[in-house]
């Protein structure tokens, strides 16, 4: 048995090496990215709902107060 391997094979191995340490960066970058727009997108979601449910608030208390000024003036 020979100890030698073809050089092919070493090549091909060298270029995948070369081209997955290459795309890297690049990969990590973008998941970077995303992770940061869902977060923002998270937080929009999130200020929309809180938006929603301060308006419920506000409703009920000038519901609240217009029974009240009502029940005073009659």
């Amino acid at each position: 048995m020979s100890d030698i391997v073809n050089p092919q094979i070493t090549d091909a191995v060298t270029q995948t090496n070369v081209k997955v340490l290459g795309e890297s960066p690049a990969q990590a970058v973008s998941i970077a990215l995303q992770s940061h727009s869902h977060s923002t997108g998270l937080a929009m979601e999130n200020a929309t709902l809180t938006q929603g449910n301060m308006q419920q608030v506000s409703n009920t208390a000038t519901s609240k107060l217009v029974a009240m000024i009502s029940a005073q003036a009659g």
